[in-house]
């Protein structure tokens, strides 16, 4: 088996992905964008990993590898044992060859590598789940709230993510902590309560954008609650109470302003004639009598006083 046949099965199974190739180290890093984040390489503005399309291996290298062709051919076919590789259908697989990066993610299903000169990290590119823990955060109108979220977020470029950070996951997750801090506090306690699907779409905007140069893909961020301080709440419902309290007088005071505005009217049509005034006592007696009860009530005219006061 010769170098070549076994370069070839390396690369056969690779992902659908273009290859990013091999990546050196410069010897400064590139202007950063105009947001402060590094692009991806092969942009204007480079990452401090680019492309060495027309690198070509050292002598030691090449011996190296030549040893390890030798160990493969003389101990055949237990060889096979440390030579072949699996990677599941959610995974890939980033080749590091005398520590150099080998193409491109490698992955899913069965691949050739070289003992003792390849060195693999398995990556999980399924969807994570981080529970953001409670902040204490500080609104714009001097409030204290906690608040907790949920961001849900996955590797997108296996060997971006590999070179670009140490640890893409505690990164993501520190950075989401520290935005969703950053956001909440430019904005008052009204807003956070009644703007909550605005707030999450910025902050996965937000989120995405900067962790795209690590090769990470925020999908979705939900704040899951607002708690609020027991004093706070009872002050709340103290003035909701007496919101509610005085919407009901001023509806109680509407409804006998009308009333009485019917009664006067009611009153005018039933002083032009006396037969109404008779039937009226007529039905208030009749009610009356409906009840049951053993009292039964004349009504005096105020006329009739009023003469007998003048005498």
């Amino acid at each position: 088996m010769s170098f070549e046949l076994a370069q070839a099965s390396t690369s056969s199974t690779s992902v659908d992905n273009p290859p990013l190739g091999q990546y050196k180290k410069m010897a400064s890093y590139a202007p950063s964008t105009s947001k402060g984040h590094p692009q991806r390489p092969g942009t204007a503005n480079s990452a401090p990993y680019q492309r060495a399309e027309d690198e070509s291996l050292g002598v030691c290298e090449c011996i190296l590898l030549g040893l390890s062709v030798f160990l493969i051919i003389i101990t055949f076919p237990f060889s096979l044992c440390v030579c072949m590789r699996v990677v599941t259908e959610y995974e890939r697989a980033v080749i590091f060859r005398l520590g150099r990066v080998r193409g491109g993610a490698k992955g899913p299903g069965l691949f050739f590598i070289f003992p003792c000169t390849d060195n693999i990290l398995k990556l999980d590119l399924r969807v994570m789940t981080y529970d953001v823990p409670p902040q204490e955060i500080l609104t714009k109108d001097s409030v204290t709230v906690a608040v907790d979220a949920v961001c849900y977020y996955r590797i997108s470029d296996p060997v971006l993510s590999v070179n670009a950070v140490e640890n893409p996951h505690k990164s993501t997750q520190l950075l989401a902590q520290t935005t969703l801090r950053n956001h909440l506090g430019l904005r008052t306690l009204a807003e956070i309560l009644s703007e909550r699907d605005e707030i999450a779409h910025n902050l996965q905007s937000t989120l995405d954008e900067a962790t795209d140069p690590w090769g990470v893909k925020v999908e979705r961020v939900e704040l899951k609650d607002v708690r609020l301080p027991v004093q706070l709440q009872r002050a709340m419902a103290a003035e909701a109470e007496a919101s509610r309290e005085a919407k009901a007088k001023v509806i109680a005071a509407e409804g006998e302003q009308r009333a009485s505005k019917a009664l006067k009217e009611a009153a005018d049509v039933m002083s032009t004639s006396g037969t109404a005034l008779q039937l009226r006592y007529l039905q208030t007696l009749n009610n009356v009598a409906a009840e049951k009860n053993s009292t039964i009530i004349f009504p005096l005219p105020i006329d009739m006083l009023s003469g007998m006061m003048n005498k």
